[in-house]
């Protein structure tokens, strides 16, 4: 019996396949990478404002804008670079005093609001570069990230 040899057109099909298998892998692979790094970000900064937020109303009405706010937006900045997001600054979170009602009011030292409110502003999260051969070279997208935590004030 005997064994003919592969048709030669045939040759390097496998390889062709694999080839076009492997950039559809890395693609996904890239894309979860990608979206598992903004998620993770947007839970950090969920925590942090949570935290800060908590912090905030339970602070000393006494001395709540001018000792409490500036702590709140460093807790935020603190919680997100310890949770790896290092571009983060005080001027990319607002704290905000709510009335009884839940409207939003200026903290004054002294007077208690009727709730806190934390927030990341002006902060986007570049998605893309990890997909050059996809979207071209020098793509990226800006997604804004804006997690915000509202709480009454406890005191």
């Amino acid at each position: 019996m005997r064994i003919h040899p592969s048709h030669p057109r045939q040759r390097g099909s496998a390889a062709v396949e694999f080839g076009i298998v492997l950039a559809l892998l890395v693609t996904l692979l890239a894309g979860i990478f990608g979206f598992g790094r903004a998620f993770w970000y947007y839970d950090a900064l969920t925590k942090a404002t949570r935290d800060a937020a908590r912090n905030m109303s339970v602070s000393a009405k006494a001395s709540i804008a001018s000792q409490g706010v500036p702590a709140a937006k460093q807790t935020v900045v603190n919680a997100a670079t310890s949770a790896g997001i290092s571009d983060l600054t005080t001027a990319n979170v607002t704290v905000t005093c709510l009335d009884a009602s839940f409207n939003d009011s200026s903290c004054t030292d002294g007077t208690a609001p009727g709730g806190i409110r934390v927030e990341v502003v002006n902060y986007t999260l570049s998605v893309g570069q990890y997909l050059p051969f996809v979207i071209g070279a020098a793509s990226s997208y800006a997604t804004p990230l804006a997690p915000r935590t509202t709480m009454r004030y406890m005191l």
